[in-house]
Order: structure tokens, then C-alpha cells, then sequence
């Protein structure tokens, strides 16, 4: 939601990758595609979300009904021809979220939002954006219809699935392993991580880490969350320094005067330019 240039002249970053989320056939055509790929930087980090109150679960998706979106997608990333990045339905294990399979209160939304089926649509997202050519049968052994439509290979997409450390409700159902597709499905892992009342869960970020050994991690947002806090950013600079398949981190700053806009936190904007910004060589 930011300008990419004020975040550089802030940090003193080059920054390489934005990220925009958009709403699930928010655009839907190629075109729209490469008109927003051309504002996100060398890197674009294209995220996609489900509103509230949308009809769309994630049984809908797995069985074919957001295929028309996906198919759009997998020829725009295929038509950019260079890396980009594609970070569908990210922190799933929060009941924010209306493709979480729980409430807050910690009951089920239904068998349409299992667990099991997010596993499947989240397949289903990857096979299509990548245009592996052999999607149909990869869907057909997971029990899936076919591609509604013509795939293009997409070399250059990595797919990031993104749930959060800790489940919101936290409860064993409901986290991150129990969303993983299976490592056929994704390209790397990734962990939204805020400061927030100056905690900030490491421990979780780190067993996420573990847990994937072979494949690269990301915090596709990262921020401070209405504090200035500049251990947070000092602690964030020794885990990508100590964790060594940290690909990506991309602090989430919003707009001018939002709560995580990082010209509101001196202290904070300094340890970044001394400690974030080098980290790109």
C-alpha cells in the first residue's frame, strides 16, 4: 500500500521485490496482470487473498471454480518471463482469514474449509500458476478435475506458502503443518512476523525454518506493529545472518503514518539502514 521509492529514501534500500495483495478475480485478465506487474519492482511479490463474506472456500477452489483467475495468472507470469514471486492465501492458520478452517472460537467452518481441503486447492493454485504441462495428471492422481483451460509453462514463478508460526486459534488442527500441501507443491516457505507489545514469536519463525530443510524461507511481511523497537529489526538481521536459506524479507510499511510506517520509528529506521539494507550485498 506504499510507495516503494519513499520506503528507499527512508532506508536507504534498493529495494528489488513489492508486494500487493489482491482479491481473488480482482483483474482476471492478463492484461491487468502485466499493468501491475510493471509497478512492483525487478521482483513482483503478487499476493492473493479471499474477502469476507466471498462464497469462494477452498473446496471450491480445489474442484476448479477459481480456475478462470488462475488460468489468467500462469499466462501474465509466463508473458513476464522473469522471477516473480505468487503468494496465494498466506496465513491460513488465522481465523482472520475466510479460508482459515476454524473460528475464532475455535469451531469448525465445515468440511469446505478442511484443512484437507485447502491442501487441495493449494496444490491445484500451484500446478496451474507454474503451467506444469503435467498439471492434469498431478490433479487426477489428488482426486481433482482437470485445468479448465490451456496452461503455460512459468519457469520463473515461485509459489510461497505463508501461514503464520502459531495458529490463531492455536490449536493442533490448526497449524501450519496441518495447511502443507507437500513439498511438490511449494517453492518456498514463508512466516509473517510483526513486533508487537515488543514480542515478536522467533521461536515459532525458527521451528517453521526446521521444519522445511529443503526449501528456501521468507518472511514475505515482517514489521513493527505501532512500536519503535529496533531490537526487533537487530534480531531479524541475525536470523537471516544465522539461517542461511532466508531468500527474501520484505517489511510490511503501508502508507504514510500507518502504524508500521517505519519514518515514525528513528531509532528503528536507523538499525535498518545499518543492519537490513547491506544484507542485499
Amino acid at each position: 500500500m506504499g510507495t516503494p521509492a519513499r520506503f528507499d529514501s527512508l532506508t536507504h534500500q534498493s529495494s528489488s521485490v513489492r508486494l500487493i495483495i489482491i482479491a481473488w478475480n480482482q483483474g482476471g485478465s492478463p492484461q491487468y496482470f502485466a499493468r501491475l506487474f510493471s509497478t512492483m519492482r525487478d521482483e513482483p511479490m503478487l499476493g492473493l487473498g479471499i474477502p469476507s463474506g466471498s462464497a469462494l472456500s477452498p473446496a471450491a477452489i480445489a474442484h476448479g471454480r477459481g480456475d478462470t483467475f488462475l488460468l489468467a495468472l500462469n499466462q501474465a507470469v509466463a508473458a513476464w518471463g522473469k522471477p516473480i514471486y505468487v503468494r496465494p492465501l498466506a496465513e491460513m492458520n488465522g481465523a482472520w482469514n475466510s479460508y482459515c478452517a476454524f473460528n475464532r472460537d475455535g469451531s469448525s467452518r465445515g468440511p469446505r474449509y478442511s484443512t484437507r481441503e485447502f491442501r487441495k486447492a493449494f496444490a491445484r493454485i500451484y500446478l496451474i500458476v507454474h503451467g506444469d504441462p503435467a498439471a492434469n495428471a498431478k490433479l487426477a492422481r489428488l482426486g481433482l478435475p482437470p485445468a479448465n483451460g490451456t496452461l503455460t509453462p512459468a519457469p520463473d514463478v515461485q509459489v510461497i506458502w505463508n501461514p503464520q508460526g502459531y495458529g490463531s486459534p492455536n490449536l493442533r488442527g490448526n497449524s501450519a503443518a496441518a495447511y502443507y500441501p507437500g513439498n511438490p507443491y511449494v517453492d518456498v516457505v514463508g512466516d509473517d512476523l510483526y513486533d508487537i507489545r515488543y514480542k515478536a514469536e522467533w521461536a515459532a519463525a525458527d521451528a517453521l525454518y526446521r521444519a522445511h530443510r529443503s526449501k528456501p524461507f521468507a518472511f514475505p511481511e515482517w514489521g513493527l506493529w505501532g512500536i519503535d523497537d529496533p531490537r526487533f529489526v537487530k534480531a531479524m538481521a541475525h536470523f537471516v545472518r544465522t539461517h542461511r536459506r532466508t531468500a527474501l524479507i520484505s517489511y510490511f510499511n503501508g502508507r504514510p503514518a500507518s502504524v508500521f510506517d517505519i519514518a515514525s520509528k528513528p531509532r528503528s529506521r536507523a538499525a535498518y539502514r545499518r543492519l537490513i539494507a547491506p544484507l542485499a550485498g
